[in-house]
């Protein structure tokens, strides 16, 4: 199955008409009471939250591309307010009380970014929807009850979460050989490109200027050197995500994991008769090589998942284009789950990076010594957690003491990743037990395969 369209950044720019022309960049040297480099949601997030929270404080932000040109302009749109990381790993250095209040923090995200989209007149085609998981064989049906619970477990309105037999979620989306999943309220679909290129109209009307085409080479105490020039600030922010590895000395802070998606064309009302998804859930599966899907505003199915999931030395891709490979595994994931899309045309492909922390749990923080902070590694679910991100380090920059401040995974330390080859034949190693696990339990396996629980080990997953 070939795309019509490969890279050109992701369909989201395609469907606001076309790639943004970008920003000047920065003239020359400047000074600034706060210097963010990375005009994604992370990023412009914070920016937002201290102009709001002190108007007359500098705030510059420092763009190697454009606003929204990384995961923020390619994600899979999912707005979940989403707590998929262990909750035991931050219960090592917490308490189950601070545990539950990041929790409960992740899950107001949802109406936090919608509140703010209202105000600032931000259309991103924000709808209001369920999150489905669904199971295809009995070993996935285990692992999506015991996930459902887990969550019912933590969450503080357990009511929020529902484990459904094979007929309640085939009546929400007719997915094939469905056996049950689970269903968690009060998320949202959205359209990413729209939400980050509105954040960042909405961050310029409160004063801050967003310097594109220029690249940061190092990140020191008070100073940012550019290719455009000298930036210097009492406090810098480092919101990179994905891109991390590529500032000098930070190759081994985060992996940079790759995540592709596709698109089709619009689906005519009689195909969507046949499957369904009235309530524009979210739609995920149990597989250990997991994929995610939304339905469009205008009626189409976006499928994402792990093509190449990782490049030697944490490199990026060029503009979003992917392999071919990777198209071809995606569609066959699409029209497994969705056997009535295969005659559909794949309109658009692309891919991007996000950023993973070696125990896979994301953190923010400020340095009080260097006045540099970050927030990242947010492992797929950055829509909803740069939020949390940028209010949590504006009270940082602040000097707030706040409940946010306090939560479990603010300035928490993790150990830095191998370095290569190993990283590159861990990841590798990984996602090939995934695989072999998913087609030992699709062909009968009742119980998870035991391959899944060894790649887990080997990366810390």
């Amino acid at each position: 199955m070939q795309a019509k369209r490969n890279g050109d950044i992701s369909f989201w720019y395609a469907d606001l008409g076309a790639v943004p022309a970008p920003r000047p960049p920065l003239p020359g040297d400047i000074e600034a009471d706060v210097a963010i480099v990375g005009a994604g949601y992370t990023g412009l997030w914070t920016a937002y939250y201290l102009k709001k929270a002190k108007p007359s404080l500098r705030v510059v932000v420092i763009e190697r591309a454009f606003a929204g040109f990384g995961a923020s302009g390619r994600n899979g749109g999912w707005l979940s307010g989403g707590f998929s990381w262990s909750r035991e790993k931050y219960l090592k250095t917490s308490s189950r009380q601070g545990v539950t209040a990041m929790q409960k923090a992740m899950a107001g995200c949802v109406d936090e970014v919608i509140k703010v989209a209202e105000a600032e007149g931000i259309d991103a085609d924000i709808r209001r929807v369920d999150n489905l998981t669904v199971a295809t064989n009995p070993a996935q049906l285990e692992r999506a009850y015991a996930e459902g619970e887990t969550i019912r477990a933590w969450d503080v309105d357990p009511t929020r979460v529902e484990l459904l037999d094979a007929a309640a979620t085939r009546a929400r989306i007719n997915v094939r050989n469905v056996l049950g999943g689970f269903v968690v309220h009060g998320q949202a679909r959205v359209q990413p490109a729209k939400l980050v290129r509105g954040l960042a109209v909405a961050v310029e009307r409160l004063g801050v200027p967003i310097y594109e085409q220029t690249t940061v080479t190092t990140i020191a105490k008070g100073e940012l050197t550019t290719d455009r020039g000298m930036v210097r600030a009492q406090t810098i922010i480092r919101a990179t995500e994905g891109f991390t590895a590529g500032i000098p000395g930070e190759e081994r802070t985060w992996l940079a994991l790759n995540s592709a998606q596709i698109v089709t064309e619009p689906l005519p009302a009689e195909l969507w008769r046949d499957i369904g998804w009235d309530g524009h859930e979210l739609l995920g599966n149990a597989a250990h090589a997991y994929c995610y899907a939304q339905r469009t505003r205008e009626g189409r199915i976006t499928m994402g998942g792990r093509g190449v999931p990782y490049r030697y030395g944490s490199r990026t891709d060029v503009n979003g284009q992917t392999q071919q490979a990777t198209i071809e595994q995606l569609h066959t994931i699409l029209t497994s789950l969705l056997p009535q899309t295969a005659g559909c045309r794949i309109e658009h492909a692309w891919c991007g990076v996000l950023g993973v922390p070696r125990d896979w749990c994301t953190t923010v923080g400020l340095d009080p010594k260097t006045r540099i902070g970050w927030a990242g590694g947010y492992v797929g679910l950055g829509v909803s957690s740069s939020n949390l991100s940028g209010r949590t380090l504006a009270d940082l920059i602040l000097g707030e003491d706040t409940d946010l401040v306090r939560l479990p995974w603010v300035n928490r330390t993790v150990r830095r990743w191998e370095p290569e080859p190993l990283r590159w034949l861990g990841v590798h190693a990984m996602y090939q037990l995934y695989r072999i696990a998913d087609r030992r339990e699709a062909a009968g396996l009742a119980r998870t395969s035991k391959l899944a629980a060894l790649a887990d080990r080997i990366t810390g997953h």
